[in-house]
């Protein structure tokens, strides 16, 4: 009775089950990366003047 709690509850809802969900770890880059740009964007006028 135990495990078939267990495994109900680690099951993924049948709605998101059809969904494909990409790794974590593209998340984590796309959010550096995101991160990067909007800096570099904003930040623009004070990296050129660096140079």
């Amino acid at each position: 009775m135990e495990d078939q709690d267990k495994n109900q509850i680690n099951k993924t809802p049948s709605k998101m089950a059809r969904l494909a969900w990409p790794k974590a770890k593209y998340g984590v880059y796309a959010a550096i990366i995101i991160i990067v740009i909007v800096n570099v964007l904003y930040y623009k006028d004070q990296l050129l003047s660096l140079l």
